[in-house]
């Protein structure tokens, strides 16, 4: 079991696409995660094959302690501005959407995030 679990996390790295790994590098230096998943879906959209363009990251680290998912004062999503200004250049130059699930590591239970909707934009109605 063990080793058709490490087969199957190398085959996803040795697939995952330039924007991906840099991705997953940015979130790597600036975390130093606990846990870290980055799942391109673009495959699930109205996009051209091969597009690197809608991600889902789930990322598991100590500097999300304290911090909330929603405050009601100025500060909204406390977590996934860290995210998004970890990845500013990437959403500025061809990231579309970026679905961010970012957990303290006191919280972590294991679990993988929620199943992203499917798309029902485009061709896809």
């Amino acid at each position: 079991m063990i080793s058709s679990l490490r087969r199957l996390t190398a085959m996803a790295a040795a697939e995952e696409g330039p924007v991906a790994r840099v991705i997953t590098q940015k979130l790597k230096d600036r975390f130093k995660p606990a846990h870290l998943s980055v799942a391109c879906e673009s495959h699930m959209h109205n996009v051209p094959r091969g597009a690197e363009m809608h991600f889902l990251v789930q990322v598991v680290a100590d500097e999300f302690e304290g911090k909330t998912v929603l405050q009601l004062g100025p500060t909204l999503f406390e977590r996934h501005r860290l995210v998004n200004e970890c990845l500013a250049q990437e959403l500025r130059e061809g990231v579309h959407a970026l679905r961010i699930d970012a957990v303290p590591t006191s919280k972590w239970t294991g679990e993988p995030p929620i199943e992203s909707p499917k798309c029902l934009g485009g061709s896809k109605k």
